[in-house]
């Protein structure tokens, strides 16, 4: 029984913690200010977590489990390669819209004077997320020979898609979380293939 009030309060903090990121206003989150959103003292922040760094990591580990589950169950249900892409960068942009104060984890903002080795398993992660698109690309040009009917290279067209999903975080970041990155998504990617 203890064990499953400490899972509760442990994701509690960190679904406080996704909520206090996002607010437009960037201040910076203290465990002070988060304990105090909690009503709890940093003590008690501390029986669960080791760190704020600690923190942090259970936010990406929530964003890595679920978009790259979602990517296992795109490439599982999908055989068009090419239909891969876009469902997978249509997830990625709707993911950001659906969780603000994880658009602000992606994109580093949140980590900003956190340990260094946050935006390192951010880094890892876009890392994955290209290797992810590199290969629903190999499958289409596989398929086709050549794409939809021009030369397509994996490793360049991957790069410029994921370059173009975390400019979209940012925009949607930086504007305050009213620039959707879904907003001309469509008509966007038509450009980039």
């Amino acid at each position: 029984m203890a064990t499953d009030t400490k899972i509760s309060r442990k994701q509690q903090i960190l679904e406080t913690l996704a909520n206090m990121l996002e607010q437009p206003k960037r201040e910076k989150i203290t465990t002070a200010s988060l304990a105090a959103k909690l009503d709890l003292s940093e003590a008690a922040l501390y029986r669960h977590f080791a760190s704020k760094a600690q923190m942090f990591e259970g936010l990406i580990d929530f964003i890595e489990l679920s978009i790259f589950g979602i990517i296992n169950k795109i490439t599982t249900d999908e055989k068009d390669g090419a239909k891969q892409v876009q469902l997978i960068v249509n997830m990625l942009l709707k993911f950001a819209e659906k969780n603000p104060g994880m658009t602000r984890v992606l994109i580093g903002d949140a980590l900003v004077n956190e340990e260094e080795h946050l935006q390192t398993r951010i880094n890892q992660l876009y890392d994955r997320l290209e290797a992810s698109l590199k290969q629903s690309l190999k499958i289409a040009v596989a398929k086709d020979g050549n794409g939809v009917g021009k030369k397509i290279m994996p490793e360049a067209q991957a790069n410029l898609m994921i370059c173009y999903v975390i400019g979209r975080w940012h925009q949607y970041a930086k504007s305050g979380f009213k620039r959707r990155p879904t907003n001309l998504a469509e008509q966007q990617l038509a450009l980039l293939n």
